[in-house]
């Protein structure tokens, strides 16, 4: 078993999507939840870490807010950077990010400060890294990323440690786009 699920991928622009609205949406937020289904099922993990950043990891965030009514023992711990991370952000990302923080079953900054320079967010990655047991991340080799950054730490601890890195790869959203879209045409 492991007990902390770190989570991260693209943000949003890396993917194309700009807003709630994009239709591709609810196909990639199906297949995080499947994914993240599947590997509660295989290793068990109690918690998923975030730092609530848009993208995979607000998704995911709000995939275990609506698995704990199948998972109960399944906790959510968002861990932003630095204090008023959402403050830039569009009001879609910004009000997802409220509500992910209002829900967790643990919430808090890891540097107890507003924004004042670009070590925080590296200290982000490396403090989720650490504090997490396994990894999931969506990436693609072919198209670098934002995921980039946390990689380089995971693969790090996955070298020197017993520490999974899980990928939601592109592959599995089409299966899961494929069934979704075979589901809507049976009924």
């Amino acid at each position: 078993m492991y007990e902390v699920l770190g989570v991260t991928g693209y943000k949003p622009h890396e993917l194309g999507i700009f807003n709630r609205k994009h239709p591709h949406l609810p196909f990639l937020k199906k297949a995080i939840e499947k994914k993240l289904m599947s590997l509660k099922e295989e290793i068990d993990f109690k918690w998923l870490l975030t730092s609530g950043q848009p993208g995979i990891e607000q998704w995911a965030a709000e995939a275990v807010l609506q698995l704990k009514a199948v998972y109960p023992d399944l906790n959510l711990a968002t861990l932003a950077p630095f204090h008023s991370q959402e403050e830039r952000w569009k009001e879609d990302w910004k009000a997802s990010y409220e509500n992910i923080w209002a829900n967790s079953d643990y919430a808090d900054y890891i540097t107890k400060r507003p924004y004042d320079n670009p070590a925080q967010l590296k200290m982000k990655n490396q403090f989720i890294v650490e504090k997490s047991s396994a990894f999931l991340v969506l990436y693609d080799e072919a198209t670098p990323g934002s995921p980039d950054y946390y990689l380089s730490y995971a693969k790090k601890k996955q070298q020197a440690s017993d520490y999974p890195v899980y990928y939601l790869t592109p592959e599995e959203i089409e299966d899961t786009i494929r069934e979704e879209q075979d589901e809507w045409s049976q009924e």
